[in-house]
């Protein structure tokens, strides 16, 4: 009977443990199943974002756009005093030499002027009112800023010569005809305003169009992309009727010796 009962034993025991690796294997499968719609879902939701539209091809935030500094955080306001100080000083500038017609020469000079006399005279009045002499600081231009400005500029002005150099060689019609569109349209505004208004009127959308383009992106680029999408399909139909009529013999590249 002992041996029977061993015997039962261990043909229950295989049935338990065959269930318990059934209900295993399920919440196993089950768990997997889950976590590849997870992975559909999230590569899914991954090619639809890279399929949004960015203006100017962005692939990275307004922010970093900017270079992410300093200048990055005065023209997106994230400093309010400095972006309020110094939107506040190009106006107070534009308003002294465009409508007070004031000089930048003389406006220095008066300054100086100004600033020397307060100095010389507080320096010499020290002595009767028995206060310290005015403490004048050393100033001295930093070697390094001034080398990265001038690098950065460097590479700005080469890489505007080349752009410049490949549209003037012949090869790509289409930004041919956008940079002279665009000069165009730089010139009818540059005969409404004069220099000075026109670097004040560049300031003001520095100030006003990144701040506002970060906070109304997604709308934004969608009627971007609707317009540029108009653009296309007019430059299609010019194209067909205009450019396409133009005789144009093969291009052949020089070598330069």
């Amino acid at each position: 009977m002992a041996e029977h009962h061993d015997h039962e034993h261990q043909h229950e025991e295989p049935k338990g443990e065959s269930l318990l690796d059934k209900i295993t294997e399920k919440i196993h499968a089950h768990d997997s199943s889950s976590s590849d719609s997870d992975d559909d879902k999230g590569d899914t939701s991954a090619s639809f974002k890279s399929k949004i539209y960015r203006l100017f091809g962005r692939e990275r935030p307004v922010h970093k756009v900017f270079g992410g500094g300093k200048p990055a955080d005065i023209f997106l306001w994230r400093d309010k005093k400095v972006s309020g100080g110094v939107l506040g000083g190009a106006t107070v500038a534009w308003i002294l030499f465009e409508l007070l017609e004031y000089h930048f020469l003389t406006l220095i000079c008066h300054i100086l002027m100004a600033a020397l006399a307060v100095v010389f005279l507080w320096s010499n009045a020290s002595f009767f009112i028995n206060k310290s002499l005015p403490h004048i600081p050393q100033v001295h231009i930093p070697e390094e800023p001034v080398k990265e400005i001038a690098s950065a500029l460097r590479v700005e002005i080469n890489r505007a010569i080349a752009v410049l150099r490949d549209i003037a060689s012949g090869r790509d019609l289409k930004s041919f005809l956008y940079a002279i569109a665009g000069l165009w349209v730089l010139s009818v505004v540059g005969s409404w305003f004069n220099f000075l208004t026109l670097l004040y009127i560049g300031v003001i959308l520095l100030f006003t169009v990144p701040v506002f383009y970060e906070k109304y992106d997604d709308k934004v680029d969608t009627f971007a992309e609707k317009a540029m999408a108009e653009i296309k399909k007019q430059y299609v139909v010019f194209d067909a009727k205009v450019l396409s009529k133009i005789p144009r013999g093969p291009l052949k590249d020089k070598k330069i010796a």
